[in-house]
């Protein structure tokens, strides 16, 4: 398989929601990165697919190579009940005939802006909220139970 293959399969199990499928085209050592997780390793990386994949999100993508991808995740803040439509260019390097490093830019500014309004708006481009996001992302993720997610997809 190539790596735009695995690249448009990765993207097509997540239009599907389904992200036990996402995450066999992880390495075991995977690295991944994006504004609002940070640095996630391994198992983090791949749980954080479990948390966030779910029917309310809705999917797509396009212009996908050997290396790169866009794609648009559409959702309502579970926080405040806001829908954000988050513009995302992925960037993914690969080990083995899987994906190795996976790393999603977009704006802060503008997804915190969207998830959380004027708030959002006022402090999304600083570092503060950056970090902030972060934070609460690492808690979510160390409350995160794959047993109970796995009943709840399936």
């Amino acid at each position: 398989m190539t790596n735009q293959e695995i690249i448009t399969r990765f993207y097509q199990a997540l239009v599907r929601g389904n992200p036990e499928e996402m995450i066999e085209y992880y390495h075991d050592e995977i690295t991944f990165y994006d504004p609002s997780f940070g640095e996630l390793h391994g198992d983090d990386a791949k749980n954080m697919w479990r948390l966030l994949v779910s029917p309310a999100i809705k999917a797509s993508f396009s212009n996908v190579d050997a290396s790169s991808a866009n794609w648009i995740a559409s959702y309502k803040f579970k926080k405040t009940g806001r829908t954000v439509v988050n513009r995302i260019s992925a960037q993914f390097e690969f080990k083995d005939g899987k994906i190795i490093k996976h790393t999603d830019h977009f704006s802060l500014w503008r997804w915190t802006s969207q998830a959380l309004g004027w708030p959002g708006y006022l402090l999304g481009w600083s570092g503060y909220m950056q970090k902030r996001c972060i934070q609460q992302t690492s808690i979510l993720l160390k409350n995160f139970d794959i047993a109970d997610n796995i009943k709840i997809i399936y």
